[in-house]
């Protein structure tokens, strides 16, 4: 029998030698011993202490709320046009005799230039015709006021005769009854005296007569003197002046044409000003109303002068960005009615002397329908509170509120009143004070009690403020 066979054990199992079993025996000391020692370390040390937690501050951006002037504006746009427009009608029919050289369209002329002569020479003749028959008719008229003269003087005579008659008879009858004369004397005397009160009563008569030929000449001489004026009118009508100096927009007709009464003959622009007119919005318009504007007073000439007392002012740019220089304008008046579908109001801006304003390149010459932008701008409002439009925020419930950095740097929640907006900045009514300090930067979540670690944006202020002044853009 072999050695490993007799090792194994009555059941056939193989049994472990002895030295086999000490050596199963010799580990486990070490393995005691290094429990009892990390027992012993852990035993001896304290337990892991939990930190309290740290909040930790949002930088943010502030800017301080000042009281600041504030103008404000309203952004409209329009097309020009010119003040005024003249139409050139020829008044009289004729051949056209004259043009002026330089009668074409776009051209700039004068005031008084002579742009068109009618032949004259059939109103000329009517002229003379009607002086010929005026100095006929003042002749006449002087001729009657001799003839009145001496029916005058013939019946002073007349009446002297007729007195020395009178005498001669009461004398030959005083002379009858004594039997010194016949009664044929007397009747003799009675027929001169007959007669020579008919000579006075023919005179008396003439004269009587005067009055109507007096009246008939000199309605005559106002029939004549009325011809000859128009007569003369007709021959002032033959020569086409401008009224003003003018931009030609239109010419239709040409030298030795034949123009009738009532044909458009030229149509000029002036360029002593330019209109435009602007629809602005309702909303737009009331923060450029003074709010102690009172109108119960004013009579209705005051009242049509009202809207010019509103201090407004107004400049007129182009769109183009080459073109940088604005024109200064002057507020004139509004329409007469409100846009029913828009709810916007009309408002006329005029400017004085385009065409003398230029500047190449900077600024050219306001022509007619010329697409401009016109910014109108109210009186300035003093210690007004003006803070971004991005600082403003709506909470919840629709409620504009903004976001402050309050004394201990934690984020409060306030609302406010907003006022009017232009560009970007907004007018707050009420609920903000000069010196706090308002967010503005996007807070995303805005928890109010936040920690915050505010930073003051000083350039943004100056924004701010200038925005407020009247510089930047209106929106």
């Amino acid at each position: 029998m072999s050695e490993a066979q007799e090792d194994d054990g009555q059941d056939g199992t193989p049994r472990r030698r002895p030295w086999q079993r000490l050596r199963a025996l010799l580990i486990l000391p070490p393995i005691l011993v290094g429990i009892l020692v990390l027992v012993w370390q852990f035993a001896g040390r304290e337990g892991p202490q939990q930190e309290p937690p740290r909040e930790v501050a949002r930088a943010v951006r502030v800017v301080e709320v000042r009281a600041t002037t504030f103008v404000p504006r309203a952004l409209g746009h329009g097309f020009v046009q010119p003040d005024r427009v003249w139409d050139a009608v020829a008044q009289v029919e004729g051949r056209v005799a004259a043009r002026h050289p330089l009668l074409e369209r776009g051209q700039i002329l004068e005031a008084g230039s002579e742009l068109l002569r009618i032949d004259p020479t059939d109103y000329e003749l009517a002229l003379a015709r009607a002086e010929a028959d005026l100095a006929s008719i003042r002749a006449q008229i002087a001729e009657l006021e001799v003839e009145e003269k001496n029916l005058r003087a013939s019946l002073e005579i007349e009446r002297r005769a007729l007195v020395i008659a009178e005498r001669e008879l009461a004398r030959q009858q005083q002379l009858r009854t004594k039997g010194n004369v016949s009664q044929a004397r007397v009747d003799e005397s009675e027929n001169a005296l007959l007669q020579q009160r008919q000579k006075a009563q023919d005179l008396e008569n003439q004269l009587g007569l005067l009055p109507s030929r007096r009246a008939v000449l000199q309605a005559s001489e106002r029939q004549s003197e009325a011809v000859l004026s128009e007569a003369r009118v007709d021959l002032e009508r033959t020569v086409i002046r401008l009224p003003f100096a003018a931009r030609i927009a239109e010419v239709e007709v040409e030298t030795a044409q034949f123009v009738r009464s009532g044909d458009r003959l030229v149509v000029a622009d002036s360029i002593d000003s330019a209109e435009i007119a602007v629809q602005l919005p309702l909303e737009r318009m009331r923060p450029l109303v003074p709010q102690d504007l009172d109108i119960s007073g004013l009579s209705i000439a005051e009242l049509g002068e009202a809207a010019r007392r509103m201090g407004f002012r107004a400049l007129v740019r182009l769109p183009q960005a080459e073109f940088t220089l604005p024109w200064e304008a002057r507020f004139d008046r509004t329409s007469d009615t409100i846009d029913p579908t828009t709810r916007t109001l009309g408002v006329m801006v005029v400017v004085d002397e385009p065409y003398r304003s230029v500047l190449p390149g900077r600024r050219p010459p306001l022509t007619k329908n010329m697409f401009v932008q016109v910014e109108l701008s109210g009186r300035e409002r003093a210690d007004t509170i003006v803070i971004p439009r991005i600082a403003l925020h709506e909470a919840g419930s629709g409620t504009p509120v903004v976001y402050l950095a309050g004394a201990d740097d934690r984020l409060l929640r306030r609302p406010v009143a907003p006022g009017p907006a232009q560009g970007d900045v907004v007018v707050i009514e009420e609920g903000l004070a000069p010196g706090e300090r308002v967010v503005v930067t996007d807070l995303v979540p805005a928890i109010e009690g936040m920690l915050l670690a505010p930073v003051l944006d000083e350039a943004l202020m100056k924004q701010v403020a200038s925005g407020a002044a009247g510089a930047g853009s209106v929106r």
